[in-house]
């Protein structure tokens, strides 16, 4: 399987880096052909440009990241490993999601500005795995998972219609203690290892 394990957190010592490293370790161990993407480390802009905008609507879409639009093609499994903040997508990565998700690559624009078409259809897996300052119970019971209904109805759903999304959430991140953090590993690695 190819595996594109996205990365998104500025701290070069977070929770996260130490879970997108258990969970590309999971996907080699495997034998999955992998590609790492570090949004923050590797410097990408998480802006739309007015050029990038203005050519959403133009027959032929021209990126000014074309090379993370061919890895998302090539990805038939992503690994999207990120805090949540403000219940929300940290910058870097909603910015991703802006600029490779794509129109002639993400989908195609419906005849008259209809619903968009699909285009990810060798997108078969994606594991999501965040960390939450908050308690489990203001994320399920107060706000309704936002960020797992997005990516799910809005992202995945709209661009990838036989993607299954497994989403994994590390609550009271902050002050998790490291059994704790054992065990979310090996979650990661359970998942990573059913597929």
């Amino acid at each position: 399987m190819r595996v594109l394990v996205v990365l998104s957190h500025p701290a070069a010592n977070s929770l996260c880096r130490f879970l997108a490293e258990t969970a590309t370790a999971a996907c080699r161990a495997h034998g999955f052909e992998v590609r790492v993407l570090d949004l923050d480390a590797d410097g990408f802009d998480p802006r739309l440009s007015a050029a990038e905008r203005a050519a959403y609507y133009q027959p032929r879409y021209r990126s000014q990241v074309p090379d993370l639009l061919d890895d998302l093609v090539w990805a038939e499994a992503l690994v999207l490993i990120f805090p949540t903040w403000w219940f929300g997508f940290p910058a870097a990565l909603k910015g991703w999601f802006d600029r490779v998700f794509a129109p002639g690559t993400a989908y195609d624009h419906g005849e008259g500005l209809k619903a968009i078409r699909p285009r990810l259809f060798g997108l078969r897996r994606t594991l999501a795995v965040t960390t939450l300052g908050s308690p489990w119970w203001v994320d399920r019971f107060v706000l309704r998972r936002p960020v797992r209904r997005i990516l799910r109805a809005a992202i995945l759903g709209t661009c990838a219609p036989n993607c299954r999304l497994q989403f994994l959430s590390l609550y009271d991140a902050e002050k998790v203690r490291p059994k704790a953090v054992e065990a979310f590993a090996r979650r990661i690695t359970d998942v990573i290892s059913a597929w």
